[in-house]
């Protein structure tokens, strides 16, 4: 093996290792709320924690689902360098997405998208965060924030970073749409659930 594709191997199993861990499955059990499979959505993203009723626990879904993006984009970066870190990202997007240790069955991967953006280009990160308080404030819709905030951040990526940074922006906004694929046939609808409303639907 070529000694210099081993740090891009390395990024992406260290991405996928730390993004595969179920932090709102291990919260809600230790919470005493049960399986999250088993709640709502069957959902393991911290939206779907929050229909327990519990938003300290979905809080911190939400904080733990970005770091474990955070650290190994951090840790390739410092041992390997920037394109190793953003490969470490879309590691850490799958992880989250199709861990193996679930039947590859896992989240949308909103808070890892932020956790990435914020570790590759924090300006980005912010946009991303401010696109989709706007869009929730305005339409009360979670999905559509998370789909108009990834639709529009390559572009900020673009902008404001490198083409590089944008191609890789772009993959997550992809892999986002992919797993809110039920949500948009429902936004196509008009059956979206709004926040606050019914929550039963993803």
């Amino acid at each position: 093996m070529p000694t210099d594709i081993l740090p891009f191997i390395l990024a992406l199993v260290l991405g996928y290792i730390c993004g595969s861990v179920p932090f709102g499955l291990i919260l809600t059990r230790a919470a005493g709320l049960g399986d999250i499979r088993n709640i709502g959505s069957g959902n393991i993203g911290a939206t779907n924690v929050l229909r327990t009723g519990n938003k300290k626990v979905a809080a911190a879904t939400l904080v733990l689902d970005a770091l474990k993006a955070v650290l190994p984009i951090l840790v390739a970066r410092y041992f390997w360098g920037e394109e190793p870190a953003m490969l470490a990202a879309f590691g850490a997007f799958l992880g989250h997405c199709f861990p193996v240790w679930l039947g590859f069955k896992g989240g949308k991967g909103v808070a890892v998208m932020i956790g990435s953006l914020l570790a590759l280009a924090w300006p980005v990160g912010l946009i991303f965060c401010a696109v989709w308080l706007l869009i929730a404030f305005t339409r009360k819709i979670s999905s559509l924030s998370a789909l108009t905030a990834a639709a529009t951040a390559p572009i900020f990526a673009y902008v404001l970073g490198t083409d590089r940074l944008a191609l890789t922006v772009l993959l997550l906004a992809l892999l986002l749409f992919f797993q809110h694929r039920e949500n948009i046939a429902r936004l196509l609808k008009g059956t979206e659930p709004r926040i606050g409303g019914e929550k039963t639907a993803a």
